[in-house]
């Protein structure tokens, strides 16, 4: 911005009004486009538990839209942003499985499919591992033991992302009797249920799973599991739809570059600004003036 301003010799509100009324053109244009997979997820704004929520639409490769929150009001902003029209040729939003994102998509789309993205559902799990890592390494530092002192990162990373070295030690904890490695195996075999052939096979393999996780007296994999089920039909679209939010996920990469160069950002109304003018596929230029 600073040196956008210096080249035009303009001032950064000005410079600032320029970018804003271009999201403004662009916006405008882009009311009769048919969008037909949508994601939605949330993204950090300022310090604390400030989120903005972001609507992408998958097969464009664009940001659609932001807005402060992500409560429930804030998604209906999101859809409202599209036409009722538009909303009708939705066929699948991909999301994480928060309450909010759910409710308003029922509401405002009710003819898509929600689709739960699983790079979210290995967060979740992920979590549990850890939690459970974090209970064990407690009760065993307590005995003396510090088996699971610094292995945090080994339970959490792919096996495939290992260096070979880090690789052979953790193939040492996995064969040791710990409740970690009972749950790192829980999450490792989760993987599998997105590959299976169809929607079908996936229920058998999610109900198999399902058994062994809910009795395996982990209590943060019990409750993983008990939400996973709570959610399965939106698990089990994958299978039609075959969306995820990873293209969100990028997004979200340089949305953070944007806040980076900005040295973070007072007004949402600025961040906001600056994510649909490099993120939102925007017809930018200025009307064509005819005499």
């Amino acid at each position: 911005m600073k040196q956008a301003a210096a080249l035009l010799r303009l001032d950064w509100d000005t410079v600032q009004g320029i970018m804003k009324r271009a999201v403004e053109r662009g916006l405008e244009r882009r009311e009769t486009e048919q969008i037909t997979q949508i994601g939605i997820d949330e993204k950090s704004f300022l310090r604390g538990h400030n989120y903005v929520s972001v609507m992408t639409d998958i097969s464009g490769s664009r940001v659609l839209e932001v807005v402060e929150g992500r409560t429930e009001e804030a998604t209906d902003s999101l859809w409202k942003t599209l036409s009722e029209e538009q909303r009708a040729k939705v066929q699948a939003v991909s999301m994480d499985m928060w309450p909010a994102f759910i409710a308003s998509t029922w509401k405002n789309a009710p003819s898509a499919s929600i689709v739960f993205d699983r790079f979210h559902v290995s967060k979740h799990l992920n979590e549990a591992v850890d939690q459970v890592r974090r209970q064990e390494n407690k009760f065993l530092k307590k005995e003396g033991d510090t088996t699971l002192v610094g292995t945090k990162q080994m339970w959490l990373f792919n096996p495939e992302n290992l260096s070979f070295n880090r690789l052979l030690h953790f193939s040492e904890f996995k064969e040791q009797s710990l409740r970690t490695g009972r749950a790192w195996a829980m999450t490792e075999q989760f993987r599998t249920f997105w590959e299976c052939f169809s929607r079908v096979t996936a229920v058998g393999f999610f109900e198999q799973w399902y058994e062994w996780a809910s009795k395996s007296k982990l209590t943060p994999m019990v409750a993983k599991a008990t939400m996973l089920k709570r959610h399965l039909p939106g698990l089990l679209n994958y299978f039609q739809h075959r969306l995820t939010n990873a293209m969100s996920e990028g997004f979200n990469s340089k949305i953070q570059q944007i806040k980076s160069n900005a040295r973070g950002f007072r007004s949402f109304q600025s961040y906001r600004v600056r994510i649909l003018f490099f993120c939102g596929k925007l017809d930018l230029l200025p009307r064509k003036v005819t005499y």
